[in-house]
């Protein structure tokens, strides 16, 4: 084909400036029209890509005449106002937010993962959480080989997978900070520079967060097993780019180190990181614009009989969010599904 007619709603945001950061370096789809869109606070905007600059214009149903492939990164509002009306203009949608991950006719996709499931769509296929991507493209490999019993992890989340505005909030407390100068928090609700908040979106009435709970849930429907059982905490650390997990696996069968490290060391979109002699573990700070999932400190956890403990970290601006979406994309193009 000629090439899609492409069009990224939150073009203004961090995914959605992520995107045409990929898009722009990586030729990954073949983009034949490119429309920008976002809120009308941010309409008006110019951005660059490949040499021509594109007027960001605001989002409406009528955004989507003519568009093949819609990429939403606006938030769950914008994606259930807008994307049925990009699906009835002919679109097929891409959303990352959390607006239909958990409906049971739409697809929840991670390519590495379960790309088959991308033929199902009814015009709508959801990315997943970031923090989920990147445990369960790491996880595939052990569960088809000896299957998993239970998931114990703890997330230690960048900032950006809240936004712009938290990023610039880091910085600035960062800067008051060195330089004795009062904080006031906006975007969390503590001071989050130097910090750590056990506390990722908003708490039910038992006590888990919205985050937490989508980790458990998504990660039940991409394996297709429900029988999984999952417990999440997820934590906001200061660090711009990078989420990192502490996983603990239990298997249904026995699986080695030496196992784990070599189906790792093949699957799709996994880099093993593991040398712990020469300090070799995979850091946020390292991965930064990569768009693979690494993962070191594999171990036995000797406190049960089919145990491993894992470390696993991302981009979650890429492998997390845009770059998923993207290869959502090229797996539709490359199959002729669009």
């Amino acid at each position: 084909m000629n090439g899609i007619n492409l069009a990224i709603v939150g073009a203004t945001g961090a995914v959605g400036r992520k995107a045409l950061e990929i898009l722009e370096k990586e030729d990954l789809l073949p983009i034949r029209n490119l429309k920008l869109l976002a809120s009308d606070r941010s309409a008006g905007t110019a951005l660059n890509f490949r040499g021509k600059d594109y007027l960001v214009e605001a989002a409406t149903p009528e955004s989507f005449n003519n568009i093949d492939v819609a990429i939403f990164s606006a938030g769950a509002g914008v994606s259930l106002r807008l994307a049925p009306e990009a699906v009835r203009k002919g679109a097929v949608v891409i959303d990352n937010s959390s607006a239909f991950r958990m409906k049971e006719d739409v697809p929840l996709v991670v390519p590495e993962v379960n790309p088959d499931e991308i033929r199902k769509h009814k015009g709508i296929i959801a990315n997943p959480n970031c923090s989920t991507i990147q445990m369960v493209v790491v996880l595939k490999p052990i569960y088809d080989l000896v299957g998993i019993k239970r998931i114990v992890v703890s997330t230690y989340q960048a900032v950006s997978g809240t936004g712009i505005e938290a990023m610039e909030e880091l910085r600035e407390q960062t800067e008051q900070i060195l330089t004795n100068k009062e904080i006031a928090p906006k975007v969390y609700p503590h001071q989050i520079a130097f910090n750590v908040l056990p506390h990722i979106d908003e708490f039910d009435e038992y006590g888990n967060t919205r985050e937490e709970l989508k980790m458990i849930n998504e990660t039940k429907k991409i394996l297709n097993d429900r029988n999984i059982r999952v417990t999440a905490t997820t934590v906001r650390v200061p660090v711009f780019i990078g989420h990192s997990e502490a996983v603990n696996v239990e298997t249904v069968e026995k699986i080695t180190v030496a196992e784990v490290k070599e189906i790792l060391s093949k699957a799709p979109g996994v880099i093993v990181n593991d040398d712990p002699a020469k300090n070799c573990y995979p850091l946020p700070a390292a991965v930064a614009g990569r768009n693979e999932v690494f993962v070191g400190r594999i171990r036995e956890d000797l406190s049960i009989e089919n145990g491993i403990n894992l470390w696993i970290v991302a981009d979650n601006l890429r492998k997390g969010a845009a770059y998923n979406a993207i290869q959502i994309a090229g797996y539709m193009v490359a199959n002729k599904l669009i």
